[in-house]
């Protein structure tokens, strides 16, 4: 699932058509439905912004475009008319350029539960006592692994820098939030949020199952972690800490 960088990056090249007036199409059935060609063809697209793993598309009018993008969503921007393969879920084009989505599995008008999110972790500076208060105002019996996944308590933060970020921390994503203190809580947003910033593309841990961690050589391991059971990598040895399984 794209993460808050990702999301921050696509922000960016859609960015692009901010200041122009647009024509939309909705080629998807689920898109059409939506009347967005009746609602947004021909307005002014004002700006673009990265909010978690949401992006929001400012309209004339104040109407706002929710995307997310779950799994398999991808936003392109290329040339207005260029050639294409398949059925996207909806282009917006411009004088010069287009973007357009593809496998959007969500569309909607409004800012849905974007402001019920806790603060964004790609926010510069990021608000880490703001995301601190949030995890101290939870149960205290949740693992950190399962926490950091929680928008309400930080957005932007998916498996994959749940991950590296509690591996730079040197924290196990096993431990539960009583038994970390704030700066341990701290150390691990702040790790992701330069990671995430920092645009860090080798990886330490995610999808490096059996392979020797990079700095102390022990094989990483995974196992599945909470509720909707997503896949935590970790070190056993620069991680230290309780787990009832193996890799």
């Amino acid at each position: 699932m794209p993460e808050g960088d990702s999301l921050r990056r696509a922000a960016e090249r859609v960015g692009r058509l901010a200041g122009e007036v647009v024509r939309v199409e909705a080629p998807h059935p689920r898109a059409a439905a939506l009347g967005l060609v009746e609602l947004l063809d021909g307005r002014r697209l004002e700006r673009v912004e990265a909010v978690g793993k949401n992006l929001l598309l400012t309209f004339e009018g104040g109407l706002v475009l929710r995307s997310h993008l779950r799994m398999r969503g991808r936003w392109r921007v290329g040339p207005a008319g260029g050639p294409r393969v398949g059925i996207p879920w909806l282009v917006l084009r411009g004088r010069e350029v287009e973007a357009i989505l593809w496998n959007g599995p969500v569309l909607s008008i409004g800012r849905g539960a974007v402001d019920r999110l806790g603060p964004d972790i790609m926010a510069d500076p990021p608000r880490l006592e703001a995301m601190l208060a949030r995890f101290r105002s939870t149960d205290q019996a949740r693992e950190i692994g399962v926490a950091l996944l929680d928008q309400r308590l930080v957005a932007g933060i998916g498996n994959v820098w749940k991950s590296e970020s509690l591996w730079l921390a040197r924290l196990s994503p096993w431990s539960r939030l009583a038994d970390l203190g704030d700066d341990d809580l701290r150390r691990a947003l702040h790790e992701a949020s330069v990671a995430m910033q920092s645009g860090r593309s080798r990886r330490a841990v995610y999808r490096r199952t059996g392979r020797p961690c990079r700095r102390c050589s022990e094989p990483i391991r995974s196992r599945r972690q909470g509720d909707d059971a997503r896949t935590t990598y970790w070190c056993p040895v620069c991680q230290a800490g309780t787990c009832d399984g193996s890799a």
